[in-house]
């Protein structure tokens, strides 16, 4: 799946170690440009994760996938990002990118949290 949407909010990065060794996530929390926008936490993982394209008010093609699972009764769904690209504009138009200048970063989840109950 595939979404346009700002930046309007970097939670605390997120670093751990598990089984397959250390680990990073990035939430993200992105708002779509639509008649009724609506906010969405987006989950980046792995060492790929870059502060600096991440930045309030950046304007993303964000591809994700959406999971869903069940622990002790209850259901979880989680967003995970796996391409994030400048889409070429920025809400504050002085600071924005032209489409050639377009970043686009891969980001590949790898490991699980272990104090996640998935």
């Amino acid at each position: 799946m595939q979404l346009t949407a700002k930046l309007i909010q970097l939670l605390p990065l997120q670093t751990g170690t598990g089984k397959n060794g250390e680990w990073k996530k990035q939430d993200i929390i992105v708002e779509t440009d639509s008649q009724y926008p609506k906010k969405i936490c987006i989950s980046i993982w792995g060492d790929k994760i870059n502060l600096e394209q991440l930045q309030i008010g950046n304007i993303f093609n964000i591809d994700f996938d959406i999971e869903s699972r069940e622990y002790n009764g209850k259901w979880y769904t989680d967003v995970k990002a796996w391409k994030l690209g400048l889409s070429g504009t920025k809400s504050d138009s002085s600071l924005g990118l032209n489409a050639s200048e377009a970043e686009e970063v891969v980001y590949v989840p790898d490991v699980q949290d272990e104090e996640s109950p998935f």
